[in-house]
This record gives C-alpha cells, sequence and structure tokens, in this order.
C-alpha cells in the first residue's frame, strides 16, 4: 500500500505562486511516476503535470505549460509541484497520484493510469 499526502494549498492572488508538495510512503518512490491532477468546481478532474521515476521526462498540460514545474527528490519521497503566474482559472483541488513502472522515462495523462491517490490540496486564487 502506498499513502499519498499534498500539501501547500492556499488562497494566492492572480500573478501570485505556491509550491504544492506531495509526500508518499510504504513503497520504494523511485519506482513510481508521480503526476498531478486538479479539479475545478463542477468540473472532471483533469491532468497537469507528470514526472517520471528518473525524473528525465516531464509532461504538461497545454493550460500549465511555462507556468507550472513539476520536479521530485527521491531521496525525500516527494515531489513539488511550483506554480507560478497563478491565473483565477487554476483554482482547484489537487490531487497528487502514483503509479508503478519498471520503465525509468515513462509518464501518464490519465486519470486511470495511476493506482494512487491523495486526498488533494485546495488552491484559490482570487482575481
Amino acid at each position: 500500500q502506498v499513502h499519498v499526502l499534498e500539501s501547500g494549498g492556499g488562497l494566492v492572488q492572480a500573478g501570485g505562486s505556491l509550491r504544492l508538495s506531495c509526500l508518499t510512503s510504504g513503497r520504494t518512490f523511485s519506482d513510481y511516476v508521480m503526476g498531478w491532477f486538479r479539479q475545478a468546481p463542477g468540473k472532471e478532474r483533469e491532468f497537469v503535470a507528470a514526472i517520471s521515476r528518473s525524473a528525465v521526462t516531464t509532461s504538461y498540460a497545454a493550460s500549465v505549460k511555462g507556468r507550472f514545474t513539476i520536479s521530485r527528490d527521491n531521496a525525500k519521497n516527494t515531489v513539488y509541484l511550483q506554480l507560478n503566474s497563478l491565473k483565477h482559472e487554476d483554482t482547484a483541488v489537487y490531487y497528487c497520484a502514483a503509479r508503478p513502472t519498471p520503465i525509468f522515462s515513462d509518464t501518464y495523462y490519465s486519470v486511470d493510469d495511476y493506482n494512487y491517490w491523495g486526498q488533494g490540496t485546495r488552491v484559490t486564487v482570487s482575481s
């Protein structure tokens, strides 16, 4: 069993920044592709970013590319999402997810691709 715990959400003004963290426990962190998703009120959960086991590959949704940065520290069992130049439409609950894979460079984009999820951390961007 893998436990996933997000933190770092909050209220920020448009144009501001936040850094989300996701701590995992229970299995070898470096065996997992890590992803960030978000869900706004009344909308489906959507892909935001993902990072491969070795961090050699990162992937982003078009809506956040150039503003958000995903990174991981395998020694700390933690993945981060740096959110810059925030917009009102970035308001959502942000979820961290993990998927085991034998491939060092793969990333995944679908909710159905991930096995373990956190409870989410809320980000509210005031305009």
